[in-house]
């Protein structure tokens, strides 16, 4: 009698400080290669997953989605805490839930939410240096407010994307981009931003071209140039990895 496959999704929480990134790579510890790996003597064999987005070495997770056949029988409440007695502590499974055969993490997303966090004080936290990116002098986080406006929208996004990339289109939609912070003193400053999809770097890429216009290198209004341009040099640099932090996944 045939197995029965199923489909589970899971949704992943981790600090990617120690990983090479979300992609099982030959050398280095990835967060598919260990989930992968712990999957393998539940199910009796290999699994294949597939994550909703490839963090890069270093970016964080908050709600990191991904999915996978399975034949074992055992209950996904029962999995979640399997997989979280065996994975390192920095990769938490937050929830497992058995799925329509037709789900993928990455192809049934609407849309994702990132966070962006800055830390803007004069001296550098030790305690925030993992995850967020210090950044001196003090910002003009009102130009960079007004700079973000010009983001939302759709748009082609040629010249924020990183290199080695080869996609169909540049255009992707930004349905809300905002900054905020929270009320203590030494919480940071926070960029989120929510779209219908994402080019490789291009977060890290409109959060250094945001810090660059907060500290004077450019007016608000130059975001409508740079994106008319349609070329990476005209952008400002690639915020650091270990602000970056994947927030959520639509679907």
């Amino acid at each position: 009698m045939p197995v029965a496959r199923r489909t589970l999704k899971l949704t992943i929480a981790y600090d990617g400080t120690p990983f090479v990134g979300w992609q099982r790579q030959a050398r280095g510890a990835s967060i598919q290669g260990l989930i992968e790996d712990a999957l393998r003597p539940i199910e009796g064999g290999p699994v294949a997953v597939h994550g909703a987005g490839r963090t890069d070495a270093g970016v964080h997770a908050l709600g990191q989605v991904a999915s996978f056949n399975f034949t074992a029988s055992i209950e996904p409440a029962r999995l979640r805490r399997a997989l979280n007695t065996i994975l390192p502590f920095e990769v938490r499974v937050l929830d497992a839930e058995e799925m329509p055969g037709d789900f993928h993490a990455r192809f049934s997303a609407k849309g994702k939410v990132y966070e962006y966090r800055i830390d803007d004080a004069s001296i550098a936290s030790p305690f925030l240096r993992r995850y967020t990116w210090h950044v001196t002098p003090a910002l003009d986080v009102d130009a960079m407010e007004v700079a973000a406006g010009a983001l939302r929208g759709t748009h082609d996004f040629a010249a924020f994307q990183g290199s080695r990339t080869n996609v169909h289109s540049t255009e992707r939609t930004i349905h809300r981009l905002e900054w905020s912070r929270g009320p203590g003193p030494r919480d940071p400053l926070v960029m989120e931003v929510e779209g219908n999809g994402f080019l490789r770097h291009m977060v890290r890429n409109i959060a250094g071209t945001l810090v660059g216009i907060g500290h004077g290198k450019w007016p608000p209004g130059e975001i409508d140039r740079i994106l008319a341009s349609r070329e990476r040099a005209k952008a400002g640099a690639t915020a650091p990895p270990q602000g970056l932090f994947l927030k959520r996944v639509l679907y």
